[in-house]
């Protein structure tokens, strides 16, 4: 989110979205470990991690100092800036997925002794930092969304918490630094987060933290990410299970990703309860979509 060609295109989108009564949000993002090295777009720029530890445990590059930890805090500062100045809605920090905000929240990837790492405090004190200098950027009004997950890239299992009170102790800090929003990534949005409870990981979220929750994962495809059970796609073109949620009060959005991308109508035509006339999303799709 920087460049004058590519604000000046971002602003071009942003006009076009609002002029069709939409409101759009820029994600923004650093892939942290998860890039190779000499990659775009920055060929010459050195692959940056908290402690040099890949989402598989291999090595990649070198553990990010405290200056160039600061350095990339003020960039994140610096995109939200000028998101907010060519006409987004609002953005959202992604924190999921094994990114950088995520290595550093999850304890396999950052294996640091000072205070970015050991602790849950420690731990989430990048995102913190990250949070509160696009807030102080930004001011009080501009809405700032958080994404979070447990998995990782090829890490399916990977867990930044094991318990309610864990996560709590993770992400409260981020929160209170000045999240409006928070957004809990799954890949199955119907399945439980913990031992011992039925409720989702949005669901927690929405119980622990006193902010609007975004539900994402397989809604609406016949192929739930990464998997191929017969049961599951059936449990993810039902939106049944998705409705029965949100009456609970587990969620206040729902995310879309491959769904809307097979059927740029979906919502619209779920609206008018034409769930025939959906194209759902399928595997076949996936090499025409990329």
């Amino acid at each position: 989110m920087y460049g004058t060609d590519a604000l000046k295109g971002w602003s071009q989108v942003v006009d076009a979205i609002h002029d069709q009564g939409g409101q759009i949000w820029a994600q923004l993002w650093h892939i942290g470990g998860t890039r190779r090295p000499a990659g775009p777009p920055g060929r010459e720029s050195p692959v940056v991690s908290p402690s040099g530890i890949g989402l598989a445990g291999e090595n990649c590059g070198n553990p990010a100092s405290v200056g160039v930890i600061n350095d990339i805090i003020a960039a994140y500062a610096r995109s939200a800036v000028n998101a907010r100045d060519v006409g987004f809605d609002g953005i959202e920090l992604h924190g999921a997925h094994g990114y950088l905000i995520d290595e550093f929240l999850w304890a396999f990837t950052n294996r640091r002794t000072d205070g970015y790492g050991g602790s849950p405090q420690g731990r989430n004190r990048f995102a913190s930092e990250v949070v509160s200098a696009v807030r102080a950027a930004v001011g009080d009004e501009f809405p700032i969304g958080f994404r979070f997950s447990q998995w990782k890239d090829g890490q399916y299992d990977a867990r930044i918490a094991d318990a309610p009170q864990e996560l709590q102790d993770l992400l409260t800090p981020v929160v209170d630094a000045g999240v409006d929003l928070l957004h809990p990534s799954t890949r199955r949005y119907w399945q439980p987060a913990f031992a011992g409870s039925d409720r989702t990981l949005a669901g927690w979220t929405k119980q622990l933290f006193d902010v609007p929750v975004i539900a994402l994962g397989s809604v609406g495809v016949s192929s739930p990410f990464a998997g191929t059970g017969k049961d599951e796609a059936r449990q993810a073109t039902d939106l049944t299970p998705l409705v029965d949620l949100f009456h609970r009060g587990e969620f206040d959005l729902v995310g879309l990703g491959r769904a809307s991308l097979a059927d740029p109508d979906w919502v619209r035509k779920v609206a008018d309860g034409r769930f025939g006339e959906v194209r759902a999303y399928t595997k076949a799709m996936e090499k025409t979509l990329h």
